[in-house]
Formats: C-alpha cells, sequence, structure tokens
C-alpha cells in the first residue's frame, strides 16, 4: 500500500469570539480536511487548524516539507514516517506534523477494522470529563459556570482566571464555596505568573484543595519550576509546550520541575509522539493529562491515546461552552454522569460532516 494523493480541503470556520485572559479565538477561521488517498481507495484523514490559529497558518510548510516525503509511502510505516518529520519542525509546525500522524493511524486502524485505541492497547473504555473555562468577568459568572456543570452530572470544573495573582485566588476561593467538595477543580493560570506570585497563588488553591495547578511559568523555566515544585504541596502539571515536546520530557521528570506530564495531539505532533509521552509519564508512575486538540477531530485523537493509558484522570472539554467543536456529523459529548467513552468505530471512528465542509469550502491546497 502507498500514499497516492496528498491534499487539504480548506473551509470557512465561523464561530462567536471568546477569549481567556491570555489569547482571543473564535471569529472567522479557516479549517483545514487533510486527506491521505492510498492506491489501495483507503483514505485517512485528519483535521488542521483551531480556532485560535487557522490552516492557513500551517499549509504552507506542509505540503512544502511534509508532502515531498510522504508521497509514495507505506502509510502503515507511522513510526518511520513520524521519525522523518519530527527534524522538519524546524520549519513546520507541529500542529501540521501531527495532523499528518494522525490520518496514518485513521488508515491503520480502517485497514485493520479497529478503532486506534485497540492498535495502540486499550485500557479502558470510558474516562470522566471536566469543564474548562473560558475567561469570565467575575469570580460569580465562574462559580455559577461550575455549579451548571456539576447540574448536568459533571465531575469537575478547571478555571482559566484573569491572570493576575489576587483576582485569580479570589476567583478560586469564590468556587470553591460554591461547588464545597463536590467536584474536582483545577486551575490553568497560562504561564502568567512571576515566580513571586506562582508561590502565592499555588499556596492559595493548595489550601482550597485544587486537583492541579497547571502552567503558573512560562514553559522554559525549569528553574523557578523546581523551586516552586519543592515549596508546594498540591500537584503542578505543566510541559504542553516544553521545548522539544517528546524529547524534552526528560529533563523535567529528572529535575522534578513537575508532578504531571501534559501534552496533546497538536502541540505534541501527532498520536505516535503522544502515547509514548504517557507511557514515560507511566514508567515514573506519574500521571500524564491530555490537554484539548483545538478541534474537533483532534480531540477524537486525544480520547483514543486517553483510552489506550492507565495514568489519565480526565478529558478536558475547551471551552466547556462547546465553542471549539466544529466539522463532525456527531461530536464526542459528555452524558448525565459526566463519562466520555472509546470510539467503537474503524480508525478516528467519527463521521467528517462533509456537506458543511464543501459548503463552506475555500479552496483544495494539492
Amino acid at each position: 500500500m502507498n500514499i497516492t494523493d496528498f491534499s487539504v480541503t480548506m473551509s470557512k470556520w465561523s464561530s462567536p469570539a471568546w477569549q481567556t485572559a491570555t489569547a482571543a479565538f473564535g471569529s472567522d477561521k479557516l479549517l483545514g480536511v487533510l486527506t491521505l488517498r492510498t492506491d489501495e481507495g483507503v483514505e485517512g484523514h485528519a483535521f488542521l487548524g483551531s480556532s485560535r490559529q487557522g490552516a492557513d497558518a500551517f499549509v504552507g510548510p506542509l505540503m512544502q516539507f511534509v508532502k515531498p516525503m510522504v508521497m509514495a509511502a507505506n502509510p502503515m510505516d507511522i513510526g518511520g514516517i513520524w521519525a522523518k518529520m519530527w527534524p522538519m519542525t524546524r520549519n513546520v509546525s507541529t500542529n501540521a506534523i501531527g495532523a499528518v500522524d494522525i490520518a496514518l493511524w485513521d488508515i491503520m486502524g480502517k485497514v485493520a477494522g479497529l478503532p486506534i485505541h485497540r492498535l495502540l492497547g486499550t485500557c479502558r473504555d470510558r474516562i470522566p470529563a471536566y469543564a474548562s473555562s473560558g475567561w469570565l468577568a467575575t469570580p460569580e459568572d465562574y462559580a455559577e459556570e461550575a455549579l451548571h456543570f456539576r447540574d448536568l452530572g459533571w465531575p469537575a470544573y478547571k478555571i482559566h482566571p484573569h491572570a493576575k495573582a489576587k483576582e485569580d485566588i479570589e476567583i478560586c476561593r469564590v468556587v470553591r464555596n460554591a461547588v464545597g467538595d463536590t467536584m474536582d477543580l483545577m486551575l490553568d493560570s497560562m504561564w502568567a505568573y512571576s515566580y513571586e506570585d506562582a508561590l502565592r497563588v499555588g499556596r492559595a488553591v493548595e489550601d482550597l484543595d485544587y486537583l492541579w495547578y497547571e502552567d503558573p511559568l512560562t514553559e522554559e523555566d525549569i528553574y523557578n519550576y523546581v523551586k516552586l515544585k519543592s515549596r508546594l504541596d498540591i500537584p503542578i502539571l505543566s510541559t504542553e509546550y516544553a521545548p522539544g515536546r517528546l524529547y524534552g520530557m526528560a529533563q523535567w521528570i529528572e529535575q522534578r520541575a513537575t508532578d504531571k506530564l501534559r501534552g496533546d495531539v497538536a502541540v505534541t505532533g501527532g498520536i505516535t509522539p503522544l502515547i509514548k509521552i504517557a507511557h514515560l509519564a507511566e514508567a515514573f508512575r506519574m500521571k500524564c493529562e491530555i490537554h484539548h486538540g483545538g478541534n474537533s477531530l483532534n480531540n477524537v485523537a486525544n480520547l483514543h491515546v486517553i483510552m489506550a493509558m492507565n495514568n489519565c484522570d480526565y478529558y478536558e472539554v475547551f471551552p466547556a461552552s462547546g465553542a471549539n467543536k466544529f466539522g463532525l456529523v456527531e461530536d464526542v459529548e459528555v452524558d448525565s454522569q459526566g463519562l466520555v467513552y472509546a470510539p467503537e468505530q474503524p480508525g478516528l471512528g467519527y463521521e467528517i460532516d462533509w456537506e458543511l465542509i464543501e459548503r463552506e469550502k475555500v479552496e483544495v491546497v494539492s
């Protein structure tokens, strides 16, 4: 089997504008649907782009550098192809490399007649979900949203606060008081703090019994992460954008700079490196919490990885409003028990809404 065609269908993705304290999302973006076709008629697909940064930011380098290497390759050689793509990160985003890797796994699953998580080694068939906030104006707004999802049966809520230490502590306090001990709560500070503020906020959320403290410092500041971790008992979750991604994880573990590892199929560069990070964490008895994927099909790919690992506690729904959902006939949904379930169909196992993609099509890049 060989790859005979490599194209990206660019479609308009319009959604209401929304934000966190450090980033803007939504409005008019382009979603790319990557299609890999083979000489045996099997196709693999992946989505490229997010409501933060559209596919037009990635598709040029993808076609210039990655396509010539992938064309005529055997799509079953996923590990070898990924190893050749990784050095291209000097010129190509991990988002684009990840999309190719996901499409290859989609082909593999379809050929095998199995969902991808079966090929990775299924560990479970469901996982609890947490609602992950965007920016909200007041502490009471965050509390109201947390209570809303608690009433829907969701077991956990993560706060993306205002990125100002005093305000963030107050938001965390108001939300904990609102939900009591009925929900797990997490704080994602989005790399916003100095060491001093990170310590101050960390001690506050530790006292409030938060489950984890995510990204308080910038990802290259291992020195201060080591200091911070040594002075806090609350688990620190970092490495989402760690330099080197898979190849940068060792120093975080060796220097004891984080309690949990982090990644997703977009920022990490596909299913192939993400499952390796999960296994690396497991070897050290560490958790590896999977980050949202930025678009609907990436989140499906994330879900396959989660089902093939024992050391992830939650599936992230970001934003909790569902604003990142686009392009599938049916998306990943959370049930009344707060659970999401393993895909059951071959490959990625979710149907692309081709009618929508065609209706909003801008161009096909090939």
